[in-house]
């Protein structure tokens, strides 16, 4: 018997034909033009489209705007685990069954070479929050059948891509009025703080206690295992966002010694400023404007995000602000399956 060459696509498991469309644009951004690490300002954008929906569609629709997580990379999104659909996949059987209003869904992209920007404005990383709500959402409402209004305007993501669904709303409330939470990085102390003393035992006993070699050792690598360049370059990654040197472009200042661990408090001050908990308070009237909060992680999660979760909420409590959150049996990773319901019910409440 011959093998013969087939038409079409292998179908699953191998790839799920789209009812909708995924549109895979490349962007020039004018703002990530010379940022400190002289990371690409070319970007991937990929813009989600529901069956039926084209550029002429005769009706403006509610967008949501998904942002990943630590180290993530557009790519990423059609990723596929073991025996499951991708995030991708997952999101046109939702709209194509008709489970949720049609909408505009866009993937954004904020990696940077230390692994992302927790998608804040940065002298050290470059100005990824302004990318994200001056370039990319008004190339969005140029291009497609958007309403160009934060009341109809949402965000998502997970991890690092929650904390920036939290805080972007807060710091650009004019910009987004809705928002889902996957697991985001909140309550500093419980989520940061625990894996000072193992990142400060790596460093010290792989990389000579510094930075500058881990970095030269980092750039040779191949590959770069997690378990020894995971937790430093996070740590790094998130002092380049959160306290950059000012002193010098591309550089951060470390929120603890490298040799012992110990907290160097007007630093950590500078983090815990950014903290989505700490954050809320001074951010009422932004918070009390969304349309829909919407926030979740996994009871078990490694980093207690879980407990990020649940003293994020307990501010909103506090300050009247109606949301929803869902502690679930599961871990940090494995959350795909929860991203689409979670992007409906945005979507159902930008569209009312």
């Amino acid at each position: 018997m011959a093998l013969r060459e087939s038409d079409g696509s292998p179908g699953a498991p191998w790839e799920r034909p789209l009812a909708g469309s995924l549109d895979r644009l490349v962007v020039e951004s004018e703002l990530l033009a010379e940022n400190p690490l002289g990371d690409p300002p070319h970007r991937p954008l990929y813009v989600y489209r529901p069956p039926g929906v084209d550029l002429d569609h005769p009706r403006p629709l509610p967008s949501v705007y998904v942002i990943q997580g630590y180290t993530g990379q557009l790519d990423m999104w059609t990723s596929r685990s073991a025996f499951e659909p991708t995030m991708v996949e997952r999101l046109d059987a939702m709209f194509a069954a008709g489970e949720c209003p049609d909408a505009i869904v866009v993937f954004v992209d904020a990696w940077t070479s230390y692994g992302g920007s927790q998608f804040v404005d940065s002298t050290s990383t470059g100005p990824y929050q302004s990318y994200l709500c001056d370039e990319v959402v008004s190339f969005i409402d140029g291009r497609y059948p958007t309403v160009a209004d934060r009341e109809r305007r949402g965000i998502a993501g997970k991890s690092s891509g929650g904390y920036g669904a939290m805080v972007v709303p807060m710091m650009r409330p004019e910009v987004f009025g809705a928002l889902a939470s996957h697991a985001g990085d909140a309550l500093f102390e419980v989520s940061y703080l625990p894996s000072i003393p193992d990142t400060v035992r790596t460093l010290r006993d792989e990389f000579d206690g510094s930075y500058d070699v881990f970095f030269e050792r980092f750039a040779e690598a191949d590959p770069k295992p997690y378990e020894e360049f995971g937790e430093p370059i996070m740590w790094y990654g998130c002092a380049a966002s959160y306290s950059p040197d000012p002193e010098r472009p591309g550089k951060a200042l470390l929120p603890f010694d490298v040799e012992t661990g110990r907290l160097i408090d007007q630093v950590w001050e500078r983090w815990l400023e950014l903290d989505p908990v700490r954050m809320a308070s001074r951010s009422a009237d932004a918070l009390r404007g969304m349309r829909r909060i919407y926030l979740d992680a996994g009871k078990k999660d490694e980093y207690h995000l879980d407990l990020g979760a649940m003293a994020f909420a307990r501010e909103l409590e506090a300050l009247g602000v109606e949301h929803t959150i869902e502690l679930f049996d599961g871990k940090h990773g494995g959350l795909t399956y929860r991203y689409p319901g979670a992007i409906r019910e945005l979507v159902v409440a930008l569209s009312e």
